[in-house]
């Protein structure tokens, strides 16, 4: 199947949404803005985390300013999902409607369709004919590709980054604009430059949009530190959390709030999670960390076990096409460049789960949103090839399965 390139006019934005109803699509979009008002810092992770959707509607609208090229890109994507989906397309048709049910409900988003119809479309560049079986045909695999009479599949699918983090980026949202009010009213009365810093051994889990309870460890930790602030005591421990409030010392060029979030990058590593409040004359930091580093490359090796025995048939060589949600440039960056990435997924295609993967790929944001940015791969994918598959010199599938790195 060829997969057209149409220009993201309204008209073929309009025909996007019409695959799931203009009623479920308006519904979804107040759903999305209900949610994102629940805190600033919450407000704006949720709004990136449903950037396709809102790229999408600002599109179809008169805009005060020019659309960036993410946004160009993303409604490029839509424009072809819905010429993809045409009325005539009878099974397809079906597939894509019932897919983006899907993603428009809960903490669901567009990016699983997105990552695919962008993963076909590469394919398509580098000379293969892509079919969507697991869209037309229901298939386990999503894509069917053929170049030279042979045929691969593709499984396409979505990790999130924080299935390896001991401390969520969502829950610490959330923990820093629940507590804001708290320490606003703390500064007021105790005027001055503090840090609070936290280890977690435990971790801090959740996402953006759970419901808490006096039970929840998020709810704890913000006792905890209510109760911290009104004691005379300034440290807190325990085999959970580990609390110690120390004045912030600042040095002239760190006066900012920009300045003064690079120092404590600096200072306190890539992994820590910061948030900074800041009142008349008045500065509160917090800086937390789990007990143990980050382990994202494990995690996506973890979910390639899981998925590569039912989503690849046996028949072809598959491809598992990786896209990792919930991580931001500098951190795609750095799992690309250090060699976590490569070890963790070297050692998963040595693993009897995956006789019959003859490449993984890895991709993000990035590459989807189509940035031109030194975080980006510069093939559109981190790519690695199986060595020990029967199918790993096959000149008509090198395009798709050599290796990048």
């Amino acid at each position: 199947m060829h997969i057209a390139k149409p220009i993201a006019s309204p008209r073929h934005l309009d025909a996007f949404v019409a695959l799931v109803g203009n009623a479920a699509w308006t519904r979804r979009l107040t759903e999305i803005r209900d949610m994102a008002a629940s805190g600033p810092r919450a407000g704006i992770a949720l709004r990136q985390h449903h950037a396709v959707e809102l790229a999408i509607e600002r599109l179809r609208r008169p805009l005060q300013r020019d659309p960036t090229a993410a946004e160009r890109r993303l409604g490029g994507l839509a424009a072809g999902i819905a010429a993809m989906a045409a009325p005539r397309a009878g099974t397809l048709r079906r597939g894509v409607e019932r897919v983006l049910h899907e993603s428009l409900s809960g903490d669901a988003t567009l990016i699983p369709l997105f990552h695919q119809i962008r993963t076909a479309e590469l394919q398509q560049a580098r000379g293969f004919d892509v079919t969507f079986a697991g869209l037309e045909q229901d298939t386990c695999y999503d894509l069917l590709l053929a170049r030279d009479g042979m045929e691969a599949e593709i499984a396409c699918d979505v990790v999130s980054a924080e299935d390896g983090r001991g401390v969520h980026r969502g829950a610490w949202f959330r923990l820093a604009d629940r507590i804001d009010p708290d320490l606003q009213t703390w500064l007021a009365g105790h005027p001055g430059r503090y840090i609070l810093k936290m280890t977690l051994p435990r971790g801090l889990r959740g996402g953006l949009t759970e419901k808490e309870d006096d039970g929840d460890p998020l709810a704890i930790l913000h006792g905890r530190i209510r109760t911290l602030l009104e004691s005379r005591t300034r440290h807190d421990h325990d085999e959970a959390i580990v609390l110690r409030l120390d004045p912030l010392l600042l040095a002239g060029a760190q006066a900012d709030e920009s300045g003064l979030l690079t120092s404590l990058r600096q200072q306190f590593g890539p992994e820590a999670h910061l948030a900074v409040t800041a009142a008349e004359n008045s500065v509160f930091v917090m800086a937390a960390r789990s007990a143990s580093e980050n382990g994202v490359a494990a995690a996506i090796r973890r979910r390639m076990g899981v998925i590569a025995p039912h989503r690849l048939s046996g028949e072809r060589p598959g491809i598992l096409a990786m896209f990792v949600e919930d991580t931001d440039r500098a951190e795609w960056r750095r799992l690309r460049e250090e060699p976590e990435l490569e070890a963790e997924t070297r050692q998963f295609l040595t693993d009897k789960l995956a006789q019959s993967v003859v490449a993984v790929s890895v991709a993000s944001r990035v590459e989807l949103f189509g940035l031109n940015t030194p975080d980006a791969a510069p093939d559109g994918e981190v790519r690695f090839r199986n060595p020990g598959h029967r199918a790993a010199k096959a000149q008509a599938l090198a395009p798709a399965i050599l290796s990048s790195v």
